[in-house]
């Protein structure tokens, strides 16, 4: 089934309300690599309950109906997906308990072609269900690699920054667990893609592939501690392109450019394969 862009943006998933606690702030941060107190005392205010914390990239999970692509009446080939670019804006510092309701919507879809697949652009407001307040906005690019060639638009690509040419001045290598994606797609995630090898190989990967929003929030992790000294609530926006997979058990070397005043520019790599695997990323602080 080809896909049918007026059928996909009636196809989004309705207002998704979400209750969470203090398991589920602190599952997350463990998903993304946090918990070595012996490496950083700080990383104990976001896995230990007195005076806990959200990790500012937990916006991305937050209100998030799931892996809804995977529905057959979008027209999707779901095992061909992947996440192309990810962005989140922080409107308030997330509370580490709470109530949220998080609205998604299809932005557009751009037909690159046939042999080349299509792009599908969505954006999640989030918002807090007692006071009303939006606390972030997700802005995700899909790559379907299979669904090109459907006679829709072929608009460029969306603009992305430039890398600077000069050497970094930050690098941050962290670690992800070997279980770190059967860990993280219990924060809302069940793309079997990350957890079934033979759903993986039938993709193309040679295993169980690393979420994106994973490897993105161990990104956040190196700049959160590097930029700002794990005050979350100094944390104004994120965002990053995808460019290569991460498999469980990597090292993610994090490069990280200081633009002035509040803005930095960061990708990410995986030294033992000499992969980049984030790229193009920003990073906004106070």
């Amino acid at each position: 089934m080809a896909i049918d862009v007026a059928r996909l943006q009636d196809l989004a998933p309705a207002p998704f309300e979400q209750r969470y606690g203090p398991d589920e702030t602190i599952l997350y941060a463990l998903a993304v690599g946090l918990g070595d107190m012996a490496d950083d005392p700080r990383q104990l205010g976001f896995v230990y309950e007195p005076g806990l914390r959200a990790l500012p990239t937990m916006g991305l999970v937050l209100g998030d109906p799931g892996f809804w692509l995977q529905d057959p009446a979008t027209g999707i080939d779901w095992p061909q997906v992947l996440y192309g670019e990810v962005s989140i804006d922080l409107h308030a510092a997330l509370p580490s308990h709470g109530q949220v309701v998080g609205t998604t919507r299809v932005d557009s879809v751009v037909d690159k072609g046939a042999a080349k697949g299509a792009l599908l652009y969505t954006t999640r407001e989030v918002v807090d269900c007692e006071t009303r307040r939006p606390l972030c906005t997700v802005r995700s690019t899909y790559v379907c690699r299979s669904d090109g060639g459907f006679g829709g638009p072929s608009n460029p690509p969306r603009a992305v920054v430039e890398m600077p040419t000069r050497p970094a001045d930050e690098r941050v290598a962290l670690t992800t667990r070997a279980e770190s994606a059967l860990l993280y797609r219990l924060t809302g995630d069940r793309n079997p893609l990350h957890a079934d090898p033979s759903v993986a190989q039938s993709a193309g990967f040679p295993k169980s592939v690393l979420h994106g929003l994973c490897s993105f929030g161990v990104a956040g992790h190196a700049l959160l501690r590097s930029l700002c000294g794990y005050q979350a609530e100094r944390v104004l926006g994120m965002g990053a392109r995808f460019v290569a997979p991460v498999y469980p058990g990597d090292t993610l070397l994090t490069e990280i450019w200081r633009e002035g005043a509040g803005l930095a520019v960061f990708r990410c790599s995986v030294p033992a394969r000499e992969d980049i695997v984030l790229s193009n990323g920003t990073f906004r602080y106070a």
